[in-house]
């Protein structure tokens, strides 16, 4: 079983990342099942269905039995039959998860890959930009913030470049990033990155 990694952050809180070694009938069972008949590329039915593992194995990991994913009128993901939040990322062959009892949780997983440098100044703040400058991996950092606090907020529709803000920070392997969502009202996020070879990932931090 691929689980690469877990962690316990909380009462009932905690996040976990897959890493999809399987092949697509390994991944059925009896308790996931299979991907709906709507993902029919092969590649996101096997994310699907790893990403319900984890969400299981995390689940039992923090002593909750596991009933499924269910989602709101928004599409945002919460534990079936509980009332914990959910979030889930996806970057092939990576799937991560977060699960958090307390609040509204977001996490992001990306490979970081040129392309970035192109999109950036659409989704990036003037100071965002200038602080990333060139660098591939700062850029992705950046941009996993901001796919984490749009999931926290979890009602779309949000402009990245000035309601999902991202104060400058010092790149490091791992490190906390400090975020504003500005919506109906300004909410201020905390989250924590990690730099891997093949991945960057940006999870909401635990509550103190």
């Amino acid at each position: 079983m691929p689980l690469k990694e877990i962690h316990q952050s909380g009462n009932q809180s905690g996040w976990a990342i897959w890493h999809i070694e399987e092949t697509h009938d390994q991944l059925v069972s009896k308790i996931i099942g299979e991907a709906p008949a709507e993902i029919s590329h092969d590649q996101k039915r096997m994310e699907w269905m790893a990403a319900r593992h984890l969400v299981l194995s995390l689940s039992n990991h923090l002593g909750l039995r596991y009933f499924g994913i269910k989602k709101d009128t928004f599409g945002k993901p919460f534990l079936e039959k509980y009332p914990h939040h959910l979030s889930l990322s996806h970057s092939f062959p990576y799937v991560a998860a977060q699960i958090d009892y307390y609040q509204s949780v977001g996490i992001d997983i990306e490979q970081p890959k040129q392309k970035i440098l192109k999109i950036a100044p659409r989704i990036f703040s003037p100071i965002e930009l200038a602080d990333a400058g060139k660098n591939v991996i700062k850029c992705t950092v950046y941009w996993c913030a901001k796919e984490t606090m749009y999931k926290i907020d979890g009602r779309g529709g949000l402009h990245f470049s000035n309601q999902l803000n991202v104060q400058p920070f010092l790149l490091q392997e791992e490190g906390n990033l400090h975020g504003t969502i500005s919506s109906d009202h300004i909410t201020k996020v905390n989250m924590e990155y990690r730099i891997e070879p093949d991945y960057v990932l940006v999870r909401t931090a635990a509550n103190s």
